[in-house]
């Protein structure tokens, strides 16, 4: 009877069923003891079990397990980053935070942070607590390089998780924290940009460079000769193409949009994602200035 709910109860959790819930079901703590040394579950964190056997490589399930070590726990700062996907960051320990004041404490794998703002801003993931990407953000500011910062806020906008707007109104919200500054000085150099019509990292960034170097801004992502590209200056007939993204792993795909171009009378150029980030000098040889 025991192992039908506890698998149904794990099964929604990533493999992971805390203490409190065991006992929920019926199992006393000298009961748990005997299935860890049975070897039917196996302690990951204080007070969380998974039921072997063990992934070892199960991130989500790292996630889950810090979040039930206490109640009203949620993923929070870099863990919460890589899990909205906007950043992919070595996490040595997980991170959350609970509600209540004090620094932050390190127990087993997990490193727990107290807040007394949580309220309001949490959500789930995947069923997981998760601080809100705007809170999920500033935690960043305080804690990540500003180049990394940027480009949590460029991800969280293409994956539509946010958009400037509303980071803004939460700034607002925010003011007086710690990272708000470094946050908004974020989001004034991405004002004006198009982030929304971004298909890729790469994209924003190149936006980012030519604005910079004050150059005129391409139109982003809009249909010429009946295809989208990814940069476009109509009164040049010049398109640049960010190859190396999602967008593009379909090389016979790229030719023969070139080729729709090209017999259309646009000038089609070429740059590989890594040179706009690494080797931005090369974006501005070829953008029109």
């Amino acid at each position: 009877m025991w192992d039908a709910q506890i698998a149904q109860v794990a099964g929604s959790q990533f493999n992971r069923i805390s203490r409190r819930q065991l006992n929920e079901i019926g199992l006393t703590d000298a009961a748990v003891s005997r299935w860890v040394a049975a070897g039917r579950l196996i302690a990951v964190e204080e007070g969380v079990f998974a039921v072997a056997p063990l992934r070892e490589d199960d991130d989500w399930g790292r996630w889950m397990g810090a979040t039930l070590t206490a109640p009203e726990s949620a993923l929070s700062h870099t863990s919460a980053a890589n899990a909205w996907g906007v950043l992919s960051l070595h996490e040595a320990f997980v991170t959350i935070t609970r509600p209540g004041s004090g620094g932050p404490r390190l127990h087993g794998g997990v490193f727990a942070f107290r807040s007394s703002t949580l309220s309001g801003e949490v959500t789930q993931l995947q069923e997981i607590p998760i601080t809100s990407i705007s809170r999920t953000l500033l935690d960043l500011a305080r804690t990540v390089s500003p180049r990394a910062l940027a480009r949590a806020v460029r991800e969280a906008v293409r994956l539509e998780h946010t958009t400037l707007v509303q980071l803004g109104d939460r700034l607002g919200e925010y003011r007086g924290r710690r990272g708000t500054r470094r946050l908004a000085q974020v989001l004034a150099r991405y004002a004006g940009l198009p982030l929304e019509r971004a298909r890729s990292g790469a994209e924003i960034r190149a936006l980012e460079m030519l604005r910079a170097a004050g150059r005129r801004l391409p139109r982003l992502n809009i249909r010429v000769a009946g295809e989208e590209a990814d940069l476009s200056w109509p009164d040049a007939r010049l398109i640049i193409e960010i190859d190396g993204g999602p967008f593009h792993v379909d090389r016979g795909e790229d030719a023969r949009k070139q080729r729709c171009w090209e017999q259309a009378g646009w000038t089609v150029r070429r740059i590989p994602s890594e040179d706009v980030y690494e080797r931005p000098r090369r974006l501005l040889a070829l953008a029109p200035s």
